[in-house]
């Protein structure tokens, strides 16, 4: 199934899915939407679309990635993991060895560049074009979210930008308080591409907002990637064809074609306000903080255009399934870089930068230490605050069972590292920002090498029996239903077995 190719559709398939519920009630984006809206997460439910929001002439979307199988939906295919295989064998193209070698890697190598993004002349994002005393982000139901944010935010845009230097696009998202009709701040954090942009810019630097995309170009706005390489690439070799892009009306910038709502504008250096605070996705409201300021000089929109928003807060949010795409999509790329990791888990509760859990293959001694430093040393990953290392047979999903061999396997004077090194913007724990304490926790067997006794056998079920009680099951009466492997009250301690071994 081919993925959605703008919001449109994907509105559509969520429907013919049973995946989506309208709301013709008049409800308020300020506060009141959230409430519902945390509720209907927590709970499983299905996305959202608020047809008459209080006081805004658009409807809003939220809750569209709500759930695994949602994600999954946009993507179009059964499991995330699927994605994650998609980008694999790209990654792991090798010099061919014979003709047959050579005809695939010229098929992956086609792939790839017909991923690039297709500029066009003509755009739906574009039935509509405001400027001046037209430019109104009141008509827009932005929501505040909690009750101490002290503005409605914009939580769900693709924020475009140019290296001034180099002129390679960067594609982000970042949340957007509204200062009036005509200008919000952007919170362009201290490790994020969007500021790097902006600090390299001598005067002023053009910015785009695309909101209300397609599912997959909008998750690439917040997928990790390196600075050189294009979110709406991505975006293109995820979903099987090029993003069509249009001019900007007042930027010399280009933007999603489909896009529902575009906000043209700029960032003039040195331009700041106080922004914050902000109810945010650790669960605690970030303080206020300088920020710079973002000017519209248009808004341009399809005719009867569809406001995409999400809520972040205490976990779990829609914002976890986001996260879960990166964690498996990106798991190949990690494995090219640290090949001895089998899987890794980020769990939802650690907030996506306070806890990674990763099993390795392990070949020496103080090879758990050896993976711990470089997760510290990769990408975003090394802001991780935390990094528990287990052997390859732990399924790090299951976080019992990833307790249970900490529990067991850890001697705390020997297997707890202790370090410093860059922690997340958000962060409130430690005493600098920016900066502070990790901790590794080494889980893995450890032999005489490593200073121990004889490490003793771990208790497992031989296979054949369990082959033996698993086609006999049915037989024995039991009521209750026992698939091989799984633990039968661990149904809390799995992200919806999210990864099935």
């Amino acid at each position: 199934m081919a993925p959605p190719s703008d919001l449109r559709e994907w509105i559509r398939l969520l429907e013919r899915e049973g995946e989506l519920v309208r709301i013709a009630a008049e409800v308020d984006p300020d506060l009141e939407i959230t409430e519902i809206v945390d509720r209907t997460v927590k709970a499983g439910g299905p996305a959202l679309l608020f047809e008459n929001p209080k006081g805004a002439r658009h409807p809003l979307l939220i809750n569209q990635f709500g759930t695994e199988r949602r994600m999954c939906l946009g993507f179009g295919v059964e499991r995330l993991d699927d994605v994650a295989a998609k980008l694999e064998g790209v990654l792991e193209m090798q010099p061919p060895a014979g003709l047959v070698d050579k005809v695939r890697g010229l098929k992956k190598l086609k792939s790839i560049a017909d991923s690039r993004p297709k500029t066009v002349s003509r755009g739906a994002c574009q039935e509509l074009v405001l400027t001046g005393d037209e430019i109104d982000l009141d008509r827009l139901p932005i929501q505040r979210c909690w009750p101490g944010d002290p503005a409605p935010f914009i939580t769900l845009p693709a924020v475009i930008t140019k290296d001034p230097q180099t002129g390679g696009r960067n594609v982000g998202m970042y949340r957007m308080q509204k200062l009036d009709a005509r200008s919000t701040f952007m919170h362009w954090q201290l490790h994020k591409d969007g500021r790097a942009d902006y600090l390299a810019s001598e005067d002023r630097i053009p910015v785009a907002v695309a909101l209300g995309l397609d599912p997959i170009t909008a998750y690439s706005a917040s997928a990790p990637l390196p600075k050189h390489i294009d979110e709406f690439m991505l975006a293109g070799f995820l979903r099987g064809e090029p993003v069509e892009l249009v001019r900007g009306k007042t930027v010399e910038l280009e933007v999603p074609a489909s896009a529902e709502i575009v906000l043209e504008g700029f960032i003039e250096k040195g331009e700041t306000g106080i922004e914050g605070p902000f109810g945010d996705h650790t669960g605690f409201y970030t303080p206020p903080e300088e920020f710079p300021i973002f000017r519209l000089t248009a808004v341009t929109m399809r005719r009867d255009a569809i406001y995409a928003s999400i809520v972040v807060g205490k976990p779990p949010q829609e914002d976890q399934w986001l996260a879960k795409a990166t964690e498996r999509i990106f798991l190949p790329a990690v494995k090219l870089t640290v090949p001895e990791i089998v899987d890794y888990d980020l769990p939802v509760a650690g907030t996506f930068h306070n806890c990674v859990i990763v099993s390795i293959r392990k070949a020496f001694p103080g090879h758990g230490r050896k993976v711990m430093h470089a997760i510290w040393g990769l990408g975003m990953l090394s802001l991780s605050k935390s990094v528990v290392i287990v052997d390859a047979h732990v399924n790090v999903h299951d976080y019992e069972e990833v307790f249970f061999h900490v529990c067991a396997n850890v001697d705390p004077k020997r297997d707890l590292v202790l370090t410093e090194g860059p922690l997340d913007h958000l962060d409130h724990a430690p005493t600098l920002q920016f900066f502070g304490g990790k901790l590794g926790i080494d889980a893995t067997a450890k032999g005489p090498a490593e200073g121990t006794r004889e490490w003793p056998e771990e208790i497992e079920m031989s296979a054949e029996v369990k082959a033996l009680v698993d086609r006999r099951w049915a037989e024995y009466g039991i009521p209750v239903h026992s698939p091989a492997g799984v633990v039968q009250n661990g149904a809390g301690k799995r992200l919806r077995q999210l990864v099935r071994r």
